[in-house]
């Protein structure tokens, strides 16, 4: 952007939040509101957050100081907007309200800025109705608290400029949030348009009597959630939950009008934390939960059938892709998965059939299942493979496709010079290894297996840690489908050590678990001397299943592989280099350049043909008795006798001169 200045409308929780993000990223913000004791109030939360944050060490005194510098506080929108690039509104979720406030900013703002809201359900163009400018007026909507969670909706109005799209999505970039577009206005865009359906279900239980919020809420948390769903309104405020049914009632289907405890506890006053008293008694500060047995009326298949059901409907509508729509809701609902990745761990039928069940037994067509889910097309929906007709409807521009944070796969391929390729798994901060970076290491084995140009491979992991293990976070419907996680995990570890290429493993930070099977799968293993590495599997009630029992000890000796794994003890790069897990420490340095480095000598000076058949000898050699083993070689040396390289070989020592290996 050609100024960095930014003004934000409404100091409430979000646009203080919203504006102390901005500041702390270098941006010269004004933060706007018309009540001089909200402003006030706003300066003291930002002053506290952007201490707790140097406490923390997340910034340093200096940034601190700067971004209070950044921030200025008005009363007036007219100063406040004066000269800035980009305005974000963010006032109560009200329509009426909003289109006021894009109204005076239509009058007010630099013809040039771009108009945003924070808007979590409100269509955009009619927002930008309201103004003389709709192509500059776009869809900004951060999550609570704006500096924590990382997701940023960027959606365009019906006649919203894509270059303002594609601006508004650099500047999230730029203060560190992971934008996600919207391709079609709708109502709730991704995330609050799925929640609406689970908000409608949890209204809807209340109103029937089928369980108390106590015996849900206790239901929840032994699922695992840190909170239950009442507590969490309760925590959000239940004037925004029937806020939310209400608009969705007017703007996409009556049906939501259906539920009516959160209506008639709003008109009530009993809101939640914000009024001391909702579902529960919050006057300590804290929800004080009677406690209650779980009830065993729901399950969490009842969520997970919904929440698919409104992300196919998404999909059809073409209002977001299935990446989009999972990334929204693992980022904006704080999920270690969402629909999407549950949607390939179940069948069509599955999820049809608790969809009529829930819609039969509350009488809500919302609930019924989506037109693919019906026809038996889910799978297609959710892996994007439509039908020509409604494919037409969710085509977006390629420049609009979003990237996983950190860019590009999450394993990514990389062929540099010498005939060294790099395999980088790119899931940063731990790297950790999921069905997804899997089914795409086994993609570039077998791509790399048939490139014959490529001589010697390297396996690290993006930024300072190659891998902290496995992502055991995701979605498995059964035990059966873990152990088929287990299997393709080992299955690919196998096909990497077959690979007929020399492989090298880059170990730093953390290597553990799974990331240490990885490792063990190379040929060669390059460490730190801080890399620190174990198998933490027993401590976690797991076992190593990726190879790991297997490799350890034909690596290490049963003993010393019998220690590192039942004690789950860690050790560091010197000592894995003492007992024999690491051939190279690298002491200085930057550890990635010297594996690049390390692979290109060995690229150009071993024999590949001679590579591919000792790889063979070493990995079959040791389980057959020696007589066969030595047999085996005899066999290798006769075929190794007709190549080139050997003829290239032999004259090159005996030229004193470096050898060109062809691989013939």
């Amino acid at each position: 952007m050609e100024s960095a200045r930014v003004a934000v409308i409404g100091a409430g929780d979000m646009g203080h939040g919203i504006a102390e993000l901005f500041a702390v990223n270098g941006f010269e913000v004004t933060l706007m509101d018309k009540f001089p004791q909200a402003l006030e109030k706003a300066r003291g939360r930002v002053s506290a957050s952007l201490a707790r944050l140097v406490e923390r060490g997340k910034i340093t005194k200096a940034q601190e100081a700067a971004a209070l510098s950044a921030m200025k506080y008005s009363g007036d929108m007219a100063s406040a907007v004066a000269g800035a690039a980009i305005v974000v509104e963010a006032v109560p979720e009200s329509q009426e309200l909003k289109k006021a406030v894009f109204k005076e900013l239509d009058a007010l703002a630099p013809r040039d800025a771009i108009l945003a809201s924070n808007t979590s359900n409100i269509k955009i163009s009619e927002l930008a109705s309201a103004t003389s400018r709709p192509g500059r007026v776009v869809g900004m909507h951060f999550f609570n608290p704006p500096m924590s969670m990382k997701l940023v909706e960027v959606i365009p109005g019906e006649k919203t400029d894509p270059s303002v799209v594609q601006e508004v999505v650099r500047v999230c970039e730029k203060i560190g949030r992971t934008p996600v577009r919207v391709v079609r206005d709708s109502p709730g865009f991704i995330v609050n348009r799925i929640n609406a359906a689970d908000t409608l279900f949890f209204c809807l239980l209340l109103d029937r009597g089928v369980a108390s919020p106590a015996e849900v809420d206790t239901y929840a948390r032994g699922q695992g959630l840190p909170m239950g769903p009442y507590e969490l309104l309760d925590f959000v405020g239940i004037d925004v939950g029937a806020d939310s049914l209400a608009y969705f009632s007017g703007a996409l289907s009556p049906e939501y009008g259906k539920g009516e405890t959160f209506s008639r506890m709003a008109k009530a006053g009993q809101l939640g934390k914000k009024t001391g008293r909702g579902f529960y008694d919050w006057s300590s500060g804290r929800a004080a939960i009677p406690k209650a047995e779980p009830t065993d009326k729901i399950s969490i298949m009842d969520i997970f059938a919904l929440e698919i059901n409104e992300s196919v409907k998404l999909i059809e509508e073409g209002v977001a892709s299935p990446e989009d729509i999972e990334r929204g809701v693992v980022l904006g609902m704080n999920r270690p998965f969402g629909p999407i990745t549950v949607a390939k761990d179940l069948s069509n039928a599955e999820v049809k059939a608790k969809l009529e069940e829930l819609a039969s037994k509350f009488g809500c067509s919302i609930f019924a299942p989506a037109r693919s889910i019906s026809e038996g097309k889910m799978r297609d929906a959710i892996e994007g493979r439509l039908s020509p007709r409604e494919e037409a409807k969710v085509a977006q521009p390629e420049a609009q496709v979003s990237k996983p944070q950190g860019g590009g796969d999450e394993v990514r391929l990389e062929r540099l010079p010498g005939g060294v390729a790099r395999i980088v798994v790119n899931r940063p901060r731990l790297n950790l290894i999921n069905g997804r970076v899997l089914d795409r290491l086994d993609a570039i084995v077998a791509e790399l297996a048939a490139d014959q140009a490529v001589r010697a491979v390297v396996v690290t992991g993006e930024g300072p840690v190659f891998s902290a293990g496995a992502d055991f976070s995701q979605f498995f419907s059964s035990s059966a489908a873990f152990m088929d996680f287990a299997r393709k995990g080992a299955r690919i570890m196998r096909r990497l050590s077959e690979l007929p290429k020399i492989t090298i493993a880059v170990l730093k930070g953390h290597v553990l678990g799974g990331g240490l099977e990885l490792a063990l799968s190379c040929d060669v293993r390059v460490a730190t001397e801080d890399v620190e590495m174990g198998f933490t599997e027993l401590s976690r009630g797991l076992a190593p299943v990726w190879s790991g029992s297997h490799t350890l000890p034909r690596l290490l000796g049963v003993s010393q592989a019998s220690f590192m794994i039942l004690t789950s003890e860690k050790i560091k790069g010197k000592r894995a280099y003492e007992i024999g897990l690491v051939n190279r420490l690298v002491s200085t340095g930057d550890p990635d350049e010297f594996a690049v480095k390390y692979a290109t000598e060995l690229a150009s000076s071993q024999a590949p043909v001679a590579v591919k058949v000792a790889k063979t000898l070493l990995r079959n050699g040791t389980d057959v008795p020696m007589d066969d083993g030595l047999e085996m070689e005899a066999l290798a040396a006769g075929l190794l006798f007709a190549t080139e390289d050997l003829k290239e070989g032999i004259s090159a020592f005996l030229g004193k001169r470096k050898p060109e290996f062809k691989g013939k």
